[in-house]
């Protein structure tokens, strides 16, 4: 039977937002969650993906399956807005079920490229949900447009769809494998059939992902916050190159490639996961205040006040204010009631967007000398605006500290900055950002002092995870555009 979708035609005002330059400067792809063998699984999965909302918030889906039928509900649009009560009554049958949150980065937006994506044959059904960006996905989706592969989308995610289909005769599972080793980048993958549910991670295990139980149910999430949610329990992370293979006879763990060079993602430890999830063993509330705690080691301002950015800095800037002796105060308040569709085209009005979204405490910070401790500096545009609202609002002086090195270069695995020009530390200096921002100081936490915080077993001198954009020092080899093709050359001259 084809998968039926409802398209729920609300929220294109995410994209006119993020076009508007009002979101925060960095934003992640997107975020899964699957469930094999619980008679809830359609609603466990929109708890479950209610959860990594903040992975993204363009696109939707879940696809379930009861062993014989695949179907699914996605649309454009956040998890509330998608999943009303018809579209869940649409999913009650399912026993198993993949769901994803999305944020456009390869392939940009579009109904079409909402994932799961679901794919049909004469043999059964196929659903795919990733999480990551694959940096050979036009070389591959060139050599299988030439032998015949027409493509629904324009998401990299569709390749593994095609590879696998070409696969030959071979069992189902060693199609997969095979299909998995030759992309290249970062992946966190979902494969689900009528039978059975796949779990892989990318060699370099460079994206977040673990596996828990509920009671016989096994749970699969981008990051451990889900598990407390729905109520399961964790049992492990996922391996770089580990293949799992769920079905209704329990779990089996299969290597589809060598694990080589691991790179976690250091920004998922700086901004992109929930405080209260923990990877690699490491709580991400306790890493960015450690991160804080460094960032106060490293400089010696005089200040009477320390404040956070909301939401990502606020561990940041306890761990600043715990180590400095200054007192750390909600300087700044975020509005959590704002729509997203109150951005018009006109400076005015944006202008009016950013103090609706984010708001200084003048009894806090008037009359004094305040450090704004945030995670990270990409355009520059909001730190911009932060800062004069912090002035406005009486403070006499303001030094920005940032939680991580300065950005300097893009990111191909998955994070929307895929081109030197977006970033304002690419070509200018501590000092010149420091001056357009209109802050009294601006200090980053050095490289090594962020490797020292977080730790790590991984080898290499980044502990085991990719600094990339931060070193321009890649963990794996860069494909496609010419922007990548310069950079390949500017990283062989170094």
């Amino acid at each position: 039977m084809p998968a039926k979708f409802i398209e729920n035609p609300k929220s294109k005002g995410l994209s006119e937002l993020k076009r508007l330059g009002e979101l925060k400067g960095l934003n992640e792809e997107c975020g899964i969650f699957g469930i094999w063998g619980h008679p809830d699984a359609a609603q466990i999965t929109y708890y479950g993906l209610h959860a990594l909302q903040h992975r993204g918030q363009e696109g939707t889906g879940i696809v379930v399956t009861d062993g014989e039928i695949v179907k699914g509900v996605k649309g454009e649009g956040l998890v509330t807005e998608i999943f009303h009560a018809e579209a869940m009554k649409e999913l009650s049958f399912g026993k198993s079920a993949i769901g994803h949150v999305r944020y456009a980065t390869a392939g940009g937006s579009g109904y079409e490229n909402v994932q799961p994506l679901v794919f049909h044959f004469q043999q059964g059904s196929l659903a795919l949900a990733h999480n990551g960006n694959l940096v050979n996905a036009i070389h591959l989706k060139s050599q299988l447009e030439g032998q015949g592969s027409i493509f629904q989308t324009s998401s990299d995610t569709e390749v593994l769809a095609h590879l696998i289909r070409r696969g030959g005769h071979v069992p189902f599972k060693e199609r997969v494998k095979n299909a998995l080793s030759m992309l290249k980048g970062a992946y966190a993958f979902l494969i689900m059939t009528e039978k059975r549910l796949m779990v892989a991670l990318d060699p370099n295990g460079m994206r977040p992902l673990s596996i828990g139980k509920m009671g016989d149910a096994y749970v699969v999430a981008s990051e451990t916050c889900a598990f407390d949610v729905v109520g399961a329990e964790y049992v492990r992370d996922v391996l770089p190159g580990e293949l799992l293979i769920i079905d209704d006879e329990g779990l089996k763990s299969e290597v589809f490639a060598r694990a080589s060079n691991q790179a976690m993602c250091m920004m998922e430890y700086v901004y992109f996961a929930r405080p209260d999830s923990n990877i690699n063993g490491n709580n991400v509330h306790s890493a960015r205040k450690r991160l804080g705690r460094k960032l106060a080691q490293e400089v010696n301002i005089e200040a009477d006040v320390v404040t956070g950015v909301p939401d990502s800095s606020i561990s940041a800037a306890i761990g600043f204010a715990e180590a400095s002796g200054i007192p750390y105060e909600l300087g700044l308040i975020k509005n959590r009631y704002v729509g997203r569709t109150f951005i018009k085209p006109t400076q005015a009005l944006r202008e009016q967007g950013v103090k609706m979204k984010l708001s200084p405490v003048r009894g806090v910070v008037e009359g004094k000398r305040v450090i704004m401790v945030d995670d990270s500096i990409v355009r520059g545009t909001t730190s911009k605006r932060i800062v004069r609202m912090l002035r406005d609002a009486g403070a006499t002086e303001v030094h920005v500290v940032i939680s991580s090195p300065p950005i300097e270069n893009p990111c191909f695995y998955g994070i929307d900055t895929s081109t030197r020009e977006e970033l304002i530390a690419n070509d200018k200096s501590i000092e010149e950002i420091r001056q357009i921002i209109g802050a009294d100081t601006l200090t980053f936490l050095s490289v090594e002092g962020t490797v020292e915080a977080i730790g790590g077993s991984g080898e290499g001198e980044y502990g085991g995870h990719c600094m990339a954009c931060f070193t321009g020092n890649y963990p794996t080899e860069i494909y496609d555009d010419l922007e990548r093709e310069e950079l390949k050359e500017k990283l062989v001259k170094k």
